[in-house]
């Protein structure tokens, strides 16, 4: 049993971090949110050229052969550098279409992987990320199944400035489209997919939380008050220390969910929901932790710890909110 990433796992997170660090930074996080796009080609086109469409597909149909924990790790690094796109949709409608038997669908998986087909996930109400840039929307059925719908004709997309600037979303209604299907009512690959959702916000979360961890110790390092660093002050000391103990038992329960979905074990779809409730709670502690950890300039658009906050909401409500999951937790548990 292995209790840490591996070399070749470790590798990936720095090849994602590298690349995001060249061309997200954040004086483009600024000229992002304050322009009317809700997609970054650039940044798309660089994560996309290291493989990241294809991580979680088998070597037969041209992916890396990897699984949703090393999917979720690449989240993790995406939520810590606050990327845009809908890089979680693109995951799971690549391992969707691999997965359906549908030859036509099939079809669709070249393009998925490699992100010349630009995939939004629509699961949760009108609301979709990064929708006016989106070539398809994994969505519902309309029968408790899945579908892949083509934008164009019969999709109506409308902006709305919502909290998240880092993935803008729009309002996406659907009416007579071109869809392709993917998965019918009572196919257990739906829930599958539903929780695999469920465990890629999560790991974005924990990259968020634990940036904003860390950008506050760095900080606390460094600035001065009464000439000695603040970090030295015993209520800092104890706020920093509480952030950390938030966030790092967390990094298990993230790991275990995908853990569990790729050996398919009896608790998975549990820990799923485990997972996403709690992750997204410590991410939107965690993230007023550390704004109260900067003083006033933590609060100032500049500095820019506004856009971890502003996702840390949305990915507290996407899918479902705490309270949701856990009563999903206690079901399942039979309690």
């Amino acid at each position: 049993m292995r209790f840490h990433l591996s070399s070749e796992q470790v590798a990936i997170q720095d090849a994602v971090r590298g690349t995001l660090s060249e061309c997200w930074d954040m004086q483009r996080i600024h000229a992002f949110a304050e322009g009317e796009a809700d997609f970054d080609p650039a940044s798309w086109q660089a994560l996309m050229a290291l493989g990241i469409g294809g991580l979680a597909l088998p070597e037969a149909d041209g992916g890396a052969g990897l699984g949703l924990l090393d999917a979720a790790l690449v989240c993790e690094v995406a939520g810590e550098q606050a990327a845009p796109g809908p890089l979680i949709g693109q995951i799971i409608a690549a391992i969707a279409v691999a997965s359906c038997a549908n030859p036509a669908t099939r079809e669709l998986l070249g393009d998925i992987a490699s992100g010349e087909q630009v995939v939004a996930l629509a699961l949760d109400g009108e609301l979709v990320s990064c929708a006016r840039a989106a070539h398809l929307f994994l969505t519902d059925d309309g029968a408790g199944g899945l579908q892949l719908v083509e934008a164009g004709d019969g999709v109506e997309i409308e902006p709305v400035t919502a909290t998240d600037r880092s993935r803008p979303v729009s309002r996406v209604r659907f009416g007579m489209v071109t869809a392709h299907p993917l998965y019918g009512a009572g196919d257990p690959m739906v829930q599958r997919l539903r929780d695999a959702a469920l465990v890629l916000i999560a790991a974005d979360s924990l990259g968020g939380a634990q940036h904003c961890t860390d950008l506050s110790v760095d900080y606390a390092k460094t600035r001065e008050q009464f000439g000695q660093p603040i970090g030295r002050f015993q209520g800092l000391k104890h706020q920093l220390a509480h952030m950390a103990l938030d966030v790092e038992p967390a990094r298990a329960q993230v790991w275990y969910a995908a853990y569990a979905w790729d050996a398919a074990l009896p608790d998975a779809t549990r820990a799923a929901a485990m997972a996403k409730a709690h992750l997204c709670e410590v991410y939107t502690r965690t993230t007023r932790a550390a704004i109260a950890a900067h003083g006033g300039i933590g609060y100032t658009w500049e500095y820019g710890l506004n856009y971890w906050f502003r996702r840390s909401v949305h990915n507290r409500a996407w899918l479902g909110s705490p309270a949701t999951h856990r009563a999903r937790a206690a079901e399942l548990a039979g309690w």
